[in-house]
């Protein structure tokens, strides 16, 4: 039997599996993703794929992709589109075991019929709000339906006739027939059908009367032989009702349903009703915006799906909710990237720097290395001239004691290039700083010095008559509190103003003109950057990953937000 790595401790589902695999109950593992198709994947979502799709992986076993698609009002094909694209961006494969439980649509009325035929559910005429009024509360017994003693014959006429077309939405459901005394309030009798005159984006008008997810995800499990049906703990309590229904149908195969902690991240949402929020009322730019803690914001942010199983493997598998901090995350993508991502030279606010000694017809290429943690990627050649840009925040004119950077009359180092010494300022007719004049000393080639002096500060830069310009988005945490609306009651009240910095005059050397969409990059000195999907060689645009160092962390240190 193929097990996890033996240093490794099992967390509790996985201890299950063993257990179950070594006592024989199972020659191999059958799991499932099954998400709905009525949104975006987030990186809760990311937990549940990599634990199902891993579990798999580790064990002898097999993964199942399939869609929970019986509401048609809220699924889209969109939906169904983007899931794929997401789980296979994270690395696994379904390979040909992609299911809908629309697939089972038939069967599954088939076995309503069955529970209609021996008594264990009947068609109840309440409306939506006197269900809910009959149904009791956590301290009061629910009261039996008017209804719940129709006749069997009386029940599958109705039930036909509602396949059929013939009520308007609301107008009956089908409910199972146990307890309305139950202290599990999911036990009382719950519906297992109601109608909708809605057209589905597989069976199309086929049918008018859709399963509730309670009922048609244990028949799911059970027509495709999951072994480990593993839900988050919000599905605890509906865990008799998976059982109920499998345990009164004929189904040929019988899954076990356990639950675990779902994942709480800090400074973001991943509530799927606040996250269409942020997008139907334009707080974020889509599904897709970078800020976001869905799949696709991720990577459109340029976090590596390696740093996200990672991540998902660092928090591990609990029955214990708790809030993740998402320097966890950024660690993770840090880690990564440090390895996997080429090193190139971006300038974000240009200050012009002349070198006046340098000859004005002269270019040289300078030999930089595209990755010190990876000595298989090599080298590059970058251009160096007279006129430079650097970083504003590099020089200062008057510097307070502990600036070691360049500022008048002070040497520093280029990145790869020479020493230079500030000469002279020059100012605006407001007196902005718009050009430095320095110095460089040829014998520095390389950045050391024959005579030995050494220089406090290592500085990055682009030549400007060979840098290319370009937009750079700098995005940060979309909340400035860990856990948004704690305080207010309005998860909105805590969006972080500053959660997007455009800067548009940025300058970056010309080897990034190639860069492909979604390409990584460590801009020197700066943190790791994204190119973005928009991006083109005319129109180049870079988001920004991760900062090289956790600037929330110091914040916090501080005692401030």
């Amino acid at each position: 039997m193929a097990t996890p790595e033996a240093s490794r401790p099992l967390d509790f589902i996985r201890q299950i599996v063993a257990d179950d695999l070594n006592a024989g109950r199972y020659h191999r593992i059958m799991t499932r993703f099954p998400p709905e198709p009525n949104g975006y994947l987030h990186i809760g979502h990311a937990k549940s794929i990599c634990l199902n799709f891993g579990l798999a992986q580790e064990y002898p076993g097999l993964c199942n992709l399939r869609f929970d698609d019986t509401n048609p009002i809220k699924e889209e094909q969109e939906y169904v589109d983007s899931i794929k694209a997401d789980v296979r961006w994270l690395g696994f494969d379904w390979q040909e075991r992609l299911y809908f439980a629309s697939d089972y649509f038939d069967q599954m009325y088939d076995y309503a019929v069955h529970l209609i035929k021996t008594g264990k559910a009947f068609i109840c005429s309440l409306s939506a709000e006197e269900i809910r009024a009959y149904r009791g509360t956590l301290t009061e017994p629910g009261r039996e339906s008017p209804y719940r003693d129709r006749s069997v014959q009386e029940n599958l006429d109705l039930f036909e006739r509602m396949r059929a077309g013939e009520f308007s939405d609301g107008a009956h459901v089908l409910r199972a027939k146990i307890d309305m005394a139950s202290g599990n309030i999911n036990m009382r009798d719950p519906v297992l059908y109601r109608i909708f005159h809605a057209s589905h984006h597989r069976t199309g008008d086929k049918w008018c009367l859709y399963p509730m997810y309670d009922y048609a995800h244990p028949i799911s499990d059970a027509l495709e032989g999951i072994t480990h049906s593993l839900c988050t703990l919000e599905f605890e309590d509906h865990r008799p009702l998976y059982d109920w229904t499998l345990d009164h149908l004929p189904v040929p195969y019988r899954p076990y349903q356990y639950e675990f902690a779902r994942l709480n991240l800090a400074y973001t949402v991943l509530s799927k009703r606040r996250l269409i929020k942020l997008v139907q009322e334009g707080r974020v730019s889509g599904w897709d915006d970078p800020r976001l803690p869905t799949i696709s914001g991720l990577r459109r942010r340029g976090y590596p799906p390696e740093a996200i199983r990672k991540f998902c493997d660092l928090i591990g598998v609990g029955k214990r909710e708790n809030l993740v901090d998402m320097a966890l995350l950024e660690y993770c993508v840090r880690e990564e990237l440090n390895v996997s991502a080429p090193r190139v030279l971006a300038v974000l606010r240009p200050l012009k720097v002349v070198l006046v000694n340098y000859p004005e017809d002269q270019t040289e290429d300078l030999e930089a290395v595209n990755n010190p943690e990876d000595p298989s990627a090599g080298t590059r050649l970058v251009p160096f001239s007279r006129e430079l840009y650097i970083e504003q925040d590099d020089f200062m004119e008057k510097p307070p004691k502990k600036f070691f950077r360049l500022a008048p009359g002070r040497e520093v180092r280029l990145r790869y290039a020479y020493f230079i010494k500030c000469e002279e300022v020059v100012k605006n007719d407001t007196g902005e700083i718009v050009e430095l004049r320095c110095t460089y000393d040829p014998e520095t080639k390389g950045g050391y010095a024959p005579d030995g002096r050494k220089v406090k500060a290592t500085l990055h830069w682009v030549s400007a008559p060979h840098s290319r310009p370009a937009e750079v988005r700098l995005y940060d945490r979309l909340f400035t509190e860990p856990e948004p609306g704690a305080a207010t009651g309005n998860f909105l009240d805590d969006l972080n103003p500053n959660s997007l910095e455009t800067l548009t005059a940025c300058r970056v050397e010309p080897s990034l003109a190639a860069a492909r969409p979604m390409a990584r990059f460590q801009f020197e000195r700066l943190g790791y950057f994204a190119a973005d999907p928009d991006s083109t060689p005319e129109n180049l645009i870079f988001n920004r990953t991760v900062t090289l160092k956790d600037p929330w962390a110091k914040l916090q240190q501080g005692g401030q937000k």
